[in-house]
């Protein structure tokens, strides 16, 4: 069994900076969305991961063999590349229709549905902390979106098309984890994130425009490279801090992610009025946030005492959670 280092100040602070890459990320990704289509965004993310992940596996002689891919492996593998190159699309294009604090905060249901998941595939249970962490994001975000519930009504176009999409998003990291958490009996979870990188390259490639790069302005062509250094940063810190503090904690931590994009968009319309488009967020809304933090941080310190329940330590998240 793993056991942690105990330096609890260590595993915060890497903790943080992953919850700030990710909090981050999705204004970064507004930001490149009008010079760069969602795929070929995509496209570039993965490449650097692959060659990044690759490299480090190469040097620590950890690549996977290939003999071990067998036929069950090979499906799980599908399955788990399907839910995560779709979970980082569908993402991209809910971002096109939303702002990046409704992104934020509705893809916080992704961890939910992984949960949710081991309900159902692995026979788990909830601990009533859980639920009522559950109740909490719920709750949350009908405060949250509390301005904004006509516009849900219409899943057409703008928010409420962005929000579907962000279900949708949700539920195939969902699906990703599930078979990710299968496929740790045969790989350790870097090498399975190397493959679904590499596999989420090649299917990719048909959809991606490479040339679109050169016609990006300065500033969306660094938000590119921010947002493939901040997909690294954040999976080596998040995997740097398993090493030294409980899973549960660190998922707590992780789950402040919204609150550092809603104080990243906050800075950003005081520095540079008008470079991101309104929020429309009012006090309540802000208390849904909250709720949507304290309800995800819930269930995951519930994880720690619920009986056989899916451990999210054996998933890293997409942004390592796309996010």
């Amino acid at each position: 069994m793993h056991t942690v280092t105990g330096r609890w100040k260590l595993g915060l602070a890497l903790a943080l900076i992953t919850a700030a890459c990710w909090g981050t990320l999705p204004i970064a990704l507004t930001l490149t969305l009008p010079g760069m289509d969602p795929f070929t965004i995509t496209w570039y993310r993965f490449t650097a991961a692959a060659l990044v992940l690759g490299a480090i596996l190469a040097a620590t002689e950890g690549l996977p063999t290939w003999h071990a891919l067998g036929g069950r492996v090979r499906l799980l593998l599908a399955l788990a590349l399907a839910g995560l190159t779709g979970n980082y699309v569908l993402y991209l294009v809910a971002l096109s229709h939303t702002t990046p604090s409704v992104a934020q905060i509705v893809i916080q249901l992704g961890p939910m549905f992984f949960l949710l998941g081991g309900l159902i595939v692995f026979k788990e249970r909830f601990s009533a902390r859980q639920w009522a962490g559950l109740a909490l994001l719920i709750l949350g975000l009908a405060l949250f979106f509390n301005r904004r519930l006509p516009e849900l009504m219409n899943l057409s176009s703008g928010t409420g098309l962005g929000v579907v999409l962000l279900v949708l998003a949700a539920i195939a990291w969902a699906a990703y984890g599930l078979a990710q958490k299968q496929l740790t009996t045969r790989f350790r979870p870097q090498q399975i994130l190397w493959l679904l990188y590499l596999g989420a390259v090649v299917v990719l490639f048909p959809t991606a425009s490479l040339v679109e790069v050169r016609h990006l302005d300065a500033l969306q062509f660094w938000m590119l490279i921010f947002s493939c250094a901040n997909t690294l940063i954040a999976y080596g810190a998040f995997a740097e801090a398993l090493a030294h503090w409980e899973v549960s904690r660190i998922g707590a931590v992780v789950s402040l992610a919204p609150l550092f994009t809603l104080v990243s968009v906050w800075l950003v319309e005081r520095l540079v009025p008008g470079l991101l488009g309104p929020e429309g967020l009012n006090a309540l809304s802000t208390v849904g946030a909250l709720l949507v933090v304290g309800g995800s941080a819930v269930c995951a310190l519930g994880a720690a005492n619920a009986p056989h329940l899916v451990s999210t330590s054996e998933v890293t998240s997409p942004q390592a959670r796309v996010q």
